[in-house]
């Protein structure tokens, strides 16, 4: 089972950059579509971006696309969210998950089986 640990987020003005990480312990992580999702307060929890275990399909929501930027190491254990251009609306709490399944766009949250703790990101205008 794999077992993950957000960290890098924290606060931010607008048009900063933020880089999150997620690592994680296991060994089947090489083998797991990962993906980074947020929540706001008082909203849904919502996808930003997605890989595949090889890093060769990712998927980003059309409110992140340009801006983002999802990746892996696998031989770290570890995935990275690069967020440019920080909005307000970013503001959320951002969550690291694995799912065992094959990438589907867009990510479905219930194929996501393995969760982070989340880590605040906080974006002032």
């Amino acid at each position: 089972q794999v077992q993950l640990i957000e960290s890098g987020g924290g606060l931010v003005q607008a048009g900063g950059f933020l880089r999150l990480s997620c690592a994680a312990s296991g060994r089947t992580f090489n083998r797991n579509t990962m993906a980074w999702f947020r929540q706001a307060p008082g909203k849904e929890r919502e996808v930003v971006a997605a890989i595949d275990w090889s890093s060769i399909r990712t998927y980003y929501a059309d409110s992140v696309k340009g801006r983002f930027t999802i990746s892996r190491d696998n031989a770290k254990n570890t995935v990275y969210l690069q967020m440019s251009d920080l909005k307000p609306e970013d503001t959320a709490v951002y969550y690291c998950a694995a799912s065992p399944l094959i990438l589907s766009t867009p990510p479905a949250l219930s194929r996501y089986n393995v969760w982070g703790q989340g880590t605040q990101v906080t974006v002032s205008s």
